[in-house]
């Protein structure tokens, strides 16, 4: 797990506006792996001949799989290291596919200097259609003085 360190952005460093993302395409072996993890076992994530018969058609990852690529986000690149999740709302609007490319994006909504918080707008998307969407509010720190 070494590697360089993503640069720490302080709260001045943000603005409203200001976003990145990362993209990852989801392996069969990942959605096994957040089942072994988080320990959901649904057959719909698990087994092909069960998620066959569901609307499906096919396994699907797991909705917070998907998701963990906006902490990925917030905690590597937008605000990054030092930065505290706080708070996440999320709602599932398409299923992930093994195979799909998810490009996670968060982008700085707002930002309360007082209490160091910034809210992010989130989205995850896959061939440019929101899959998760929602709003992580994160603590941040202040440049030292």
């Amino acid at each position: 797990m070494g590697g360089a360190r993503a640069p720490v952005l302080y709260f001045e460093d943000l603005t409203v506006g200001q976003g990145a993302e990362t993209t990852r395409t989801v392996g069969a072996a990942d959605i096994d792996a957040f089942a072994a993890v988080s320990g959901d076992t649904n057959p719909m994530h698990l087994d092909a001949a069960y998620a066959a018969a569901t609307p499906f058609g096919e396994r699907i990852a797991h909705g917070m799989l998907a998701a963990a690529f906006i902490s990925a986000v917030l905690g590597v690149k937008l605000p990054g290291p030092g930065a505290v999740y706080l708070s996440q709302s999320l709602r599932f609007r398409r299923p992930v596919r093994i195979g799909d490319a998810v490009t996670a994006r968060a982008t700085v909504a707002g930002l309360d200097a007082a209490k160091a918080r910034v809210t992010l707008a989130t989205v995850c998307s896959v061939n440019g259609r929101p899959v998760v969407d929602g709003e992580a509010v994160v603590m941040v720190p202040h440049r030292p003085a």
